[in-house]
């Protein structure tokens, strides 16, 4: 008889653990504004998986270039993925990299940063590497100057769907 309590009793433990680890998993109470949490955006996460934000993603690959901006002559016209230029967007032509990789173009005379998304091809002149918006080069600060040595960091590179296949 000795031998049917610990079976007994585990039994129990493993039911009640059964039952209670839906409450132990709920999600977090509502927000105190009175929003629901996906109202609020709030998504319970474990602490393992807590991303850092001040944890900048790792580079796939780095290096340096001259960059130089393109801005009024093409405002409004199409760019080499179709999309129509804005002057005023964080965009940038780059002679080889895939349209829509997004890089993070730096300058480190000032050490300011942006990144900014691939949609259009170019520069066309020997020597610059990066031709980004008049926008972009406002802000690393080199609208002016025309002309900056940069540092880029490329930070995603975008899938490409299967080929279709005739059927």
């Amino acid at each position: 008889m000795r031998s049917k309590k610990p079976i007994t009793s585990g039994a129990v433990f493993l039911g009640a653990l059964f039952f209670l680890a839906p409450v132990l998993n709920a999600p977090l109470a509502a927000p105190a504004s009175g929003l629901s949490l996906s109202a609020a955006n709030i998504q319970p996460t474990s602490p393992l998986v807590t991303p850092n934000p001040n944890l900048k993603p790792q580079p796939l690959k780095v290096w340096e270039c001259v960059s130089s901006w393109y801005g009024e002559d093409f405002d409004g016209r199409p760019t080499a993925n179709g999309e129509t230029y804005d002057m005023y967007g964080v965009t940038a032509a780059h002679p080889t990299l895939p349209l829509g990789s997004i890089v993070r173009v730096s300058n480190p005379k000032n050490h300011r940063s942006l990144i900014v998304r691939i949609n259009d091809r170019g520069p066309y002149v020997d020597g610059r590497g990066l031709d980004v918006s008049y926008e972009v080069a406002r802000r690393l600060g080199f609208d002016q100057s025309g002309l900056a040595k940069v540092q880029l960091e490329l930070l995603e590179v975008p899938t490409r769907p299967a080929p279709s296949r005739p059927e």
